[in-house]
């Protein structure tokens, strides 16, 4: 009696069940706590300058050269020179408008050319683009002197314009900008124009508020460098009631010597603003010099 072969497959093992990943104990080892020294070290080397002006500052005149951490008297009498000595108070005010206006208006001026690099082809575009990038590269010391004849031939001279002026643009703001603008979704720009949104409601309206994270970064980056400067309004100013607190600041060197405790203390009231924005905005500050850095 014959029987039909019969093919017989094999069964098909069970999968095994998946392991759970292993939970990584996050541990100290060497190689972490050596990290965190080299950074503790580091924050103090940063920091510790910035120590030492505060106590200089405090120390009275005749143990300013005293190498102590902390001074055996500490006193007050150098900032009430300081407030005597110049108008530093309305310094640190025209500092602050200087560096404001000239903010605010570097990043509406950047706004508008990124826009335009970004959203428009027009002749010569690219062209005009690489000269805004080859002008970054220019130190503003190579230009101070034709700024200083024109503003000279509008009469600004000791006119807080006149350190505004030649800041209404910069290379930074539209060049940071318009590298943002390039990697917006072009669907949303469409969607917009479609729906009869103009250039300027969809820049106003839909692009700058999705670019926050770097208007905040590029706004901290131009208000410190601003509130830095020194030498243009070293060129310009006349009088310490149109000047900046740099300028205030130098007054306390002169060839006769240096008047060091007036001198920390001028400097740890013009520091102050500066200490003050990069305790309240820390996590946009770092990321606006990374930002800055990268691209």
């Amino acid at each position: 009696m014959t029987t039909d072969a019969m093919t017989l497959t094999p069964a098909r093992p069970l999968p095994r069940p998946a392991r759970r990943p292993r939970k990584v104990k996050a541990g100290w080892g060497w190689n972490t706590a050596a990290g965190h020294l080299v950074m503790v070290v580091l924050a103090i080397f940063c920091l510790f300058p910035v120590y030492w002006m505060i106590v200089t500052s405090l120390r009275p005149a005749n143990a300013i050269f005293e190498t102590s951490l902390w001074p055996s008297t500490a006193s007050l009498d150098n900032y009430a020179y300081a407030l005597k000595a110049i108008p530093i108070l309305r310094m640190l005010i025209n500092t602050l408008v200087v560096a404001a206006t000239v903010t605010v208006v570097q990043l509406f001026t950047g706004l508008l050319a990124a826009y335009a690099f970004a959203r428009w082809r027009f002749p010569f575009d690219k062209l005009i683009y690489t000269l805004i990038a080859l002008t970054w590269l220019v130190p503003f010391q190579v230009v101070m002197i034709p700024n200083y004849l024109l503003v000279a031939n509008l009469g600004l001279l000791d006119n807080l314009l006149a350190l505004i002026l030649p800041h209404f643009a910069a290379a930074l703001a539209i060049l940071l900008l318009a590298q943002s603008m390039r990697s917006f979704p072009r669907e949303v720009l469409e969607a917009a124009r479609m729906d009869g949104a103009q250039s300027w409601r969809i820049l106003w309206e839909i692009v700058t508020p999705n670019l926050r994270g770097t208007i905040a970064s590029l706004a901290i980056l131009i208000f410190i460098s601003t509130w830095n400067e020194y030498f243009w309004p070293l060129l310009l100013s006349r009088s310490p009631q149109n000047s900046v607190v740099q300028i205030g600041i130098q007054m306390f060197m002169s060839s006769e010597g240096t008047q060091w405790g007036p001198l920390m203390a001028a400097s740890t009231m013009a520091s102050l603003p500066i200490l003050v924005i990069y305790v309240v905005l820390q996590r946009q500050v770092i990321q606006s010099f990374m930002k800055s850095g990268i691209r």
